[in-house]
Protein backbone atom coordinates (compact mmCIF):
# COMPACT_ATOMS: atom_id res chain seq x y z
CA UNK A 1 0.00 0.00 0.00
CA UNK A 2 1.21 3.52 -0.83
CA UNK A 3 2.98 5.22 2.51
CA UNK A 4 5.97 6.72 1.05
CA UNK A 5 6.39 9.58 -1.42
CA UNK A 6 8.97 11.58 -2.88
CA UNK A 7 8.58 14.46 -5.22
CA UNK A 8 11.27 15.35 -6.96
CA UNK A 9 11.73 19.43 -7.61
CA UNK A 10 13.81 20.81 -10.64
CA UNK A 11 14.94 24.54 -11.32
CA UNK A 12 12.03 26.47 -12.14
CA UNK A 13 9.81 24.21 -10.49
CA UNK A 14 5.63 25.20 -10.33
CA UNK A 15 4.74 25.83 -7.60
CA UNK A 16 0.64 25.30 -8.01
CA UNK A 17 1.11 21.89 -9.01
CA UNK A 18 4.01 21.54 -5.97
CA UNK A 19 1.51 22.74 -3.44
CA UNK A 20 -1.26 19.82 -4.89
CA UNK A 21 1.85 17.71 -4.12
CA UNK A 22 1.91 18.53 -0.70
CA UNK A 23 -1.91 18.90 0.02
CA UNK A 24 -2.52 15.33 -1.77
CA UNK A 25 0.16 13.60 0.29
CA UNK A 26 2.03 15.90 2.58
CA UNK A 27 -0.86 16.71 5.36
CA UNK A 28 -1.46 14.18 8.48
CA UNK A 29 -5.11 13.59 8.14
CA UNK A 30 -5.30 10.76 10.46
CA UNK A 31 -7.33 12.36 12.86
CA UNK A 32 -10.03 12.34 9.93
CA UNK A 33 -9.70 8.87 9.05
CA UNK A 34 -7.32 9.02 6.20
CA UNK A 35 -3.68 7.54 5.44
CA UNK A 36 -0.33 9.04 6.46
CA UNK A 37 2.19 9.25 4.21
CA UNK A 38 6.13 9.78 4.54
CA UNK A 39 6.46 12.42 2.50
CA UNK A 40 9.40 14.36 1.31
CA UNK A 41 10.43 17.08 -1.47
CA UNK A 42 13.84 16.14 -3.02
CA UNK A 43 16.22 18.17 -5.35
CA UNK A 44 19.39 16.97 -7.32
CA UNK A 45 21.67 17.38 -4.23
CA UNK A 46 19.48 18.45 -1.40
CA UNK A 47 19.62 22.33 -1.63
CA UNK A 48 16.93 25.40 -2.79
CA UNK A 49 15.08 25.04 -5.53
CA UNK A 50 14.65 28.20 -7.69
CA UNK A 51 10.59 28.26 -8.62
CA UNK A 52 9.10 29.67 -11.34
CA UNK A 53 7.17 32.46 -9.06
CA UNK A 54 10.91 33.92 -8.51
CA UNK A 55 11.30 32.84 -4.76
CA UNK A 56 13.28 29.73 -3.82
CA UNK A 57 12.03 26.93 -1.89
CA UNK A 58 13.78 24.86 0.42
CA UNK A 59 14.32 21.47 0.18
CA UNK A 60 15.96 19.17 2.94
CA UNK A 61 16.47 15.60 0.78
CA UNK A 62 18.60 14.95 -2.06
CA UNK A 63 17.45 12.16 -4.76
CA UNK A 64 18.27 9.45 -2.42
CA UNK A 65 15.25 9.85 -0.94
CA UNK A 66 13.21 8.83 -3.46
CA UNK A 67 15.55 4.95 -3.33
CA UNK A 68 12.73 3.54 -0.93
CA UNK A 69 9.95 5.59 -2.24
CA UNK A 70 6.60 3.42 -2.93
CA UNK A 71 5.73 6.77 -5.38
CA UNK A 72 7.82 8.77 -6.75
CA UNK A 73 6.27 12.32 -8.72
CA UNK A 74 8.44 14.71 -10.90
CA UNK A 75 7.40 18.22 -10.16
CA UNK A 76 6.88 20.33 -13.56
CA UNK A 77 9.60 22.37 -14.71
CA UNK A 78 8.90 25.84 -16.36
CA UNK A 79 11.04 24.98 -19.64
CA UNK A 80 10.12 21.26 -21.72
CA UNK A 81 13.29 21.97 -23.75
CA UNK A 82 15.46 21.24 -20.34
CA UNK A 83 16.39 17.93 -20.07
CA UNK A 84 16.67 16.70 -16.62
CA UNK A 85 20.41 15.73 -14.96
CA UNK A 86 21.28 12.00 -15.88
CA UNK A 87 21.28 11.19 -11.88
CA UNK A 88 17.43 12.90 -11.77
CA UNK A 89 16.72 10.18 -14.94
CA UNK A 90 18.49 7.23 -13.04
CA UNK A 91 16.39 7.98 -10.20
CA UNK A 92 12.85 7.49 -12.30
CA UNK A 93 14.38 4.53 -14.14
CA UNK A 94 15.16 2.65 -10.45
CA UNK A 95 11.96 3.47 -9.34
CA UNK A 96 10.34 2.04 -12.19
CA UNK A 97 12.22 -0.85 -12.35
CA UNK A 98 11.50 -1.88 -8.44
CA UNK A 99 7.79 -2.15 -9.10
CA UNK A 100 7.51 1.98 -7.73
CA UNK A 101 4.74 4.02 -8.83
CA UNK A 102 6.10 6.67 -10.96
CA UNK A 103 3.95 9.65 -11.17
CA UNK A 104 4.50 13.42 -13.96
CA UNK A 105 2.67 16.13 -13.49
CA UNK A 106 2.14 18.47 -16.46
CA UNK A 107 5.53 19.51 -18.23
CA UNK A 108 7.13 16.44 -15.81
CA UNK A 109 6.40 14.43 -18.15
CA UNK A 110 8.84 15.65 -20.65
CA UNK A 111 11.60 13.99 -17.79
CA UNK A 112 9.81 10.24 -17.78
CA UNK A 113 9.91 11.11 -22.00
CA UNK A 114 13.74 11.53 -21.46
CA UNK A 115 14.36 8.63 -19.16
CA UNK A 116 12.66 6.18 -21.47
CA UNK A 117 9.65 5.50 -19.75
CA UNK A 118 7.45 6.78 -21.90
CA UNK A 119 8.16 4.33 -25.21
CA UNK A 120 4.80 2.63 -26.10
CA UNK A 121 2.95 3.43 -22.85
CA UNK A 122 -0.30 5.81 -23.35
CA UNK A 123 0.55 9.20 -21.67
CA UNK A 124 -0.40 12.89 -21.53
CA UNK A 125 0.73 16.74 -20.63
CA UNK A 126 -0.48 19.87 -20.32
CA UNK A 127 -2.26 20.52 -23.91
CA UNK A 128 0.11 23.21 -24.71
CA UNK A 129 3.09 20.51 -25.06
CA UNK A 130 1.21 17.36 -26.44
CA UNK A 131 2.65 17.90 -29.91
CA UNK A 132 6.15 18.81 -28.67
CA UNK A 133 6.19 15.36 -26.38
CA UNK A 134 5.03 13.78 -29.20
CA UNK A 135 7.49 15.14 -31.62
CA UNK A 136 10.73 14.61 -28.86
CA UNK A 137 9.59 11.30 -28.08
CA UNK A 138 8.03 9.51 -30.81
CA UNK A 139 7.84 6.15 -28.96
CA UNK A 140 5.12 7.36 -26.67
CA UNK A 141 1.99 7.06 -27.54
CA UNK A 142 0.86 10.76 -26.44
CA UNK A 143 -3.03 11.17 -25.99
CA UNK A 144 -3.74 15.27 -25.60
CA UNK A 145 -7.46 14.56 -24.74
CA UNK A 146 -7.24 13.36 -21.38
CA UNK A 147 -6.49 14.55 -18.05
CA UNK A 148 -4.57 11.42 -16.81
CA UNK A 149 -3.35 8.82 -18.10
CA UNK A 150 -2.05 5.58 -16.23
CA UNK A 151 0.05 2.94 -17.90
CA UNK A 152 0.62 -0.30 -16.08
CA UNK A 153 2.77 1.93 -13.05
CA UNK A 154 3.02 4.73 -14.74
CA UNK A 155 0.76 7.64 -14.13
CA UNK A 156 0.75 11.36 -16.24
CA UNK A 157 -1.10 14.15 -15.83
CA UNK A 158 -2.08 17.43 -17.75
CA UNK A 159 -1.62 20.36 -16.40
CA UNK A 160 -2.26 22.22 -13.77
CA UNK A 161 -5.49 21.37 -11.74
CA UNK A 162 -5.31 18.12 -12.93
CA UNK A 163 -2.44 17.30 -10.86
CA UNK A 164 -5.70 16.58 -8.53
CA UNK A 165 -7.83 14.11 -10.75
CA UNK A 166 -4.19 11.99 -11.16
CA UNK A 167 -3.65 12.20 -7.24
CA UNK A 168 -7.20 11.08 -6.57
CA UNK A 169 -6.67 8.76 -8.96
CA UNK A 170 -3.62 7.06 -7.72
CA UNK A 171 -5.65 7.70 -4.12
CA UNK A 172 -8.63 5.46 -5.42
CA UNK A 173 -6.32 2.32 -6.82
CA UNK A 174 -4.29 2.57 -3.38
CA UNK A 175 -6.46 3.01 -0.98
CA UNK A 176 -10.61 3.18 -1.79
CA UNK A 177 -12.91 5.08 -3.62
CA UNK A 178 -14.60 6.14 0.12
CA UNK A 179 -10.89 7.40 0.99
CA UNK A 180 -10.31 9.56 -2.30
CA UNK A 181 -13.97 11.10 -1.66
CA UNK A 182 -12.87 12.35 1.86
CA UNK A 183 -9.82 13.73 0.92
CA UNK A 184 -11.29 15.48 -2.16
CA UNK A 185 -14.21 16.64 -0.10
CA UNK A 186 -11.36 18.51 2.51
CA UNK A 187 -9.75 19.80 -0.57
CA UNK A 188 -12.96 21.41 -1.65
CA UNK A 189 -13.09 19.80 -5.41
CA UNK A 190 -14.74 16.83 -7.15
CA UNK A 191 -13.76 13.81 -6.42
CA UNK A 192 -13.97 12.78 -10.33
CA UNK A 193 -14.15 15.47 -12.97
CA UNK A 194 -15.91 14.03 -16.43
CA UNK A 195 -14.24 14.60 -19.26
CA UNK A 196 -10.89 15.61 -20.93
CA UNK A 197 -8.63 18.54 -21.47
CA UNK A 198 -9.55 18.64 -24.71
CA UNK A 199 -13.17 20.81 -23.16
CA UNK A 200 -10.43 22.97 -22.54
CA UNK A 201 -8.92 23.86 -25.38
CA UNK A 202 -9.17 27.84 -26.39
CA UNK A 203 -10.75 27.24 -29.94
CA UNK A 204 -12.96 31.03 -30.39
CA UNK A 205 -14.43 30.75 -33.66
CA UNK A 206 -12.37 32.61 -36.50
CA UNK A 207 -12.17 33.02 -39.95
CA UNK A 208 -10.43 30.19 -42.42
CA UNK A 209 -7.83 31.25 -44.52
CA UNK A 210 -6.84 29.05 -47.87
CA UNK A 211 -5.97 29.90 -51.22
CA UNK A 212 -8.59 28.90 -53.25
CA UNK A 213 -11.15 27.65 -51.35
CA UNK A 214 -12.30 30.64 -49.18
CA UNK A 215 -15.38 31.21 -50.70
CA UNK A 216 -16.73 27.90 -50.18
CA UNK A 217 -15.28 27.90 -46.44
CA UNK A 218 -17.41 31.47 -45.78
CA UNK A 219 -20.45 30.19 -47.05
CA UNK A 220 -20.19 27.33 -45.34
CA UNK A 221 -19.76 29.26 -41.70
CA UNK A 222 -22.87 31.53 -42.51
CA UNK A 223 -25.13 28.48 -43.15
CA UNK A 224 -23.84 25.99 -40.61
CA UNK A 225 -27.47 24.98 -39.63
CA UNK A 226 -28.06 23.95 -43.24
CA UNK A 227 -27.55 20.72 -44.27
CA UNK A 228 -23.87 20.26 -46.26
CA UNK A 229 -22.27 17.34 -47.84
CA UNK A 230 -18.80 16.98 -49.95
CA UNK A 231 -20.99 17.03 -52.72
CA UNK A 232 -23.31 19.86 -52.12
CA UNK A 233 -19.63 21.68 -51.38
CA UNK A 234 -17.93 20.70 -54.02
CA UNK A 235 -20.70 22.06 -56.41
CA UNK A 236 -20.21 25.52 -53.96
CA UNK A 237 -16.82 25.16 -55.65
CA UNK A 238 -17.52 24.42 -58.87
CA UNK A 239 -15.43 20.91 -58.83
CA UNK A 240 -16.06 17.72 -59.07
CA UNK A 241 -16.77 16.06 -55.23
CA UNK A 242 -13.17 14.03 -55.61
CA UNK A 243 -11.25 16.81 -56.58
CA UNK A 244 -13.14 19.01 -54.11
CA UNK A 245 -12.36 16.56 -51.43
CA UNK A 246 -8.53 16.19 -52.82
CA UNK A 247 -7.95 20.32 -52.97
CA UNK A 248 -10.06 20.39 -49.59
CA UNK A 249 -7.49 18.36 -47.79
CA UNK A 250 -4.51 19.94 -49.07
CA UNK A 251 -5.57 23.75 -48.14
CA UNK A 252 -6.93 22.54 -44.76
CA UNK A 253 -5.37 19.80 -43.41
CA UNK A 254 -8.62 18.22 -43.05
CA UNK A 255 -11.58 16.04 -44.41
CA UNK A 256 -14.66 18.05 -45.46
CA UNK A 257 -16.59 16.01 -42.81
CA UNK A 258 -14.45 16.76 -40.26
CA UNK A 259 -13.93 20.19 -40.75
CA UNK A 260 -17.73 20.87 -40.81
CA UNK A 261 -17.83 18.85 -37.76
CA UNK A 262 -15.34 20.63 -36.31
CA UNK A 263 -16.96 24.27 -37.20
CA UNK A 264 -20.04 23.05 -36.03
CA UNK A 265 -18.35 21.83 -32.18
CA UNK A 266 -16.55 25.17 -31.71
CA UNK A 267 -20.07 27.10 -32.23
CA UNK A 268 -21.97 24.87 -30.29
CA UNK A 269 -19.60 24.99 -27.96
CA UNK A 270 -19.73 28.73 -28.32
CA UNK A 271 -23.76 28.23 -27.68
CA UNK A 272 -23.25 26.66 -24.77
CA UNK A 273 -21.03 29.23 -22.86
CA UNK A 274 -22.77 32.17 -24.39
CA UNK A 275 -26.61 31.82 -24.17
CA UNK A 276 -29.71 30.12 -22.53
CA UNK A 277 -30.33 28.12 -25.50
CA UNK A 278 -31.85 24.56 -25.08
CA UNK A 279 -29.70 21.83 -26.05
CA UNK A 280 -31.98 20.74 -28.87
CA UNK A 281 -32.16 24.40 -30.44
CA UNK A 282 -28.70 24.22 -30.56
CA UNK A 283 -28.11 21.38 -32.01
CA UNK A 284 -30.41 22.55 -34.97
CA UNK A 285 -29.00 25.81 -34.75
CA UNK A 286 -25.29 24.43 -35.84
CA UNK A 287 -26.85 21.53 -37.73
CA UNK A 288 -26.31 18.40 -36.27
CA UNK A 289 -29.82 18.17 -36.75
CA UNK A 290 -30.79 16.45 -33.08
CA UNK A 291 -29.83 16.11 -29.73
CA UNK A 292 -28.84 13.05 -29.33
CA UNK A 293 -26.37 13.50 -32.64
CA UNK A 294 -24.62 16.97 -30.82
CA UNK A 295 -24.36 14.32 -27.66
CA UNK A 296 -22.63 11.85 -29.31
CA UNK A 297 -20.24 14.57 -31.08
CA UNK A 298 -19.59 15.90 -27.15
CA UNK A 299 -19.14 12.46 -25.91
CA UNK A 300 -16.49 11.37 -29.13
CA UNK A 301 -14.43 14.88 -29.49
CA UNK A 302 -14.39 15.73 -25.55
CA UNK A 303 -15.67 13.19 -23.39
CA UNK A 304 -18.06 15.15 -21.99
CA UNK A 305 -22.03 16.08 -22.67
CA UNK A 306 -23.23 19.48 -23.54
CA UNK A 307 -24.71 19.86 -20.37
CA UNK A 308 -21.78 19.20 -17.97
CA UNK A 309 -20.11 21.48 -20.38
CA UNK A 310 -22.28 23.71 -20.22
CA UNK A 311 -21.96 23.62 -15.89
CA UNK A 312 -18.30 24.03 -16.36
CA UNK A 313 -18.22 26.71 -18.75
CA UNK A 314 -21.36 29.18 -18.84
CA UNK A 315 -21.02 32.95 -18.77
CA UNK A 316 -22.73 34.05 -15.20
CA UNK A 317 -25.84 36.60 -17.67
CA UNK A 318 -26.36 34.09 -20.86
CA UNK A 319 -28.37 35.99 -23.10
Amino acid sequence: MLRNVAVIALPEVAVFELGVLCELFGYDRTADGLPAYDFAVCSLDGGPVPSRAGFDIAVRHDLSRAEDADLVVIAPFDNPAFEPPAPVLEALRRAHERGAWVMSVCTGAFALGAAGLLDGRRCTTHWLHTARLARLYPAAIVDPDVLYVQDGRILTSAGTAASIDAGLHLIRQEHSTEVARMLARRMVVPPHREGGQAQYIETPLKSVQCETLQPVLTAVLATLDQAHTVDTMAELAHMAPRTFARKFRDETGATPHDWLISQRMLLARNLLEETGLGVDAIADRTGFGSAATLRHHFAQRLSTTPQAYRGTFRSSQPV
